[in-house]
């Protein structure tokens, strides 16, 4: 009988409505990210579609010498040769029936 009692047209209106603005905070919440990260990255916004055609700094190099390479290098070849490790599996978990915390509040007894 309660669905012959109930306002069908005020409830989907305020279904509508509801949606309509956790949309509307959503669209909101996206533009001001956007806005913090332009802000962030000390750049202008620039017009919708626009792209710089040229970039005007040189790239970043790594300075770091070829240790970090050597390393990833070596890596990835005892990944590929299969000389990696191999986990058991297993964890193993021991129990401290008397930790340090036990043992002050004993001696403060």
């Amino acid at each position: 009988m309660i669905l012959l009692t109930t306002d069908w047209g005020q409830a989907w209106t305020m279904a509508g409505i509801s949606v309509g603005v956790v949309f509307s905070i959503l669209v909101l919440l996206v533009l001001v990210l956007a806005v913090f990260s332009l802000v962030a990255q000390g750049k202008k916004a620039s017009p919708a579609g626009v792209v710089p055609a040229v970039q005007k700094s040189a790239p970043k190099v790594s300075k770091a010498g070829g240790t970090d390479e050597a390393a990833v290098a070596m890596a990835v070849y005892l990944y590929m040769n299969g000389r990696h490790d191999e986990e058991s599996g297993v964890l193993t978990i021991h129990v401290n029936e008397h930790s340090l915390w036990h043992e002050e509040l004993n001696e403060r007894l």
